[in-house]
């Protein structure tokens, strides 16, 4: 992670902005209920988002918060985990049982 949290913040916002999503400032500030304004600065790193904020932002951008914050580097891959956790939560305690075996033995193959 960035020696700088803000700035780190500030560059992922851009970039999944920019690069992922490949929207505007307006669009995003659309898709979030923010002015324009607010955005801009999210993005020079003048204002930081609150809890809530940073929520809305990753939700509008599909990335996750740890993603924007420098915590993870690939947003799609901590995304696809972040989905498959939600779907294991709701399995039945057997079938949740079945899943962590299955897992188990596929990490036990990739070692092998």
């Amino acid at each position: 992670m960035s020696s700088n949290p803000t700035k780190e913040f500030s560059a992922r916002l851009k970039y999944a902005r920019e690069e992922l999503r490949k929207i505007s400032q307006g669009k995003l500030a659309g898709l979030t209920g923010f002015q324009p304004a607010a955005i801009s600065h999210f993005e020079t790193g003048s204002r930081k988002p609150s809890f809530d904020n940073l929520k809305r932002l990753a939700d509008a951008l599909e990335v996750t918060t740890d993603f924007l914050l420098g915590r993870a580097d690939n947003p799609e891959e901590i995304k696809k985990a972040d989905q498959l956790y939600r779907d294991i939560k709701n399995l039945s305690s057997g079938d949740k049982e079945f899943a962590e075996k299955m897992v188990a033995e596929m990490m036990k193959k990739g070692r092998k």
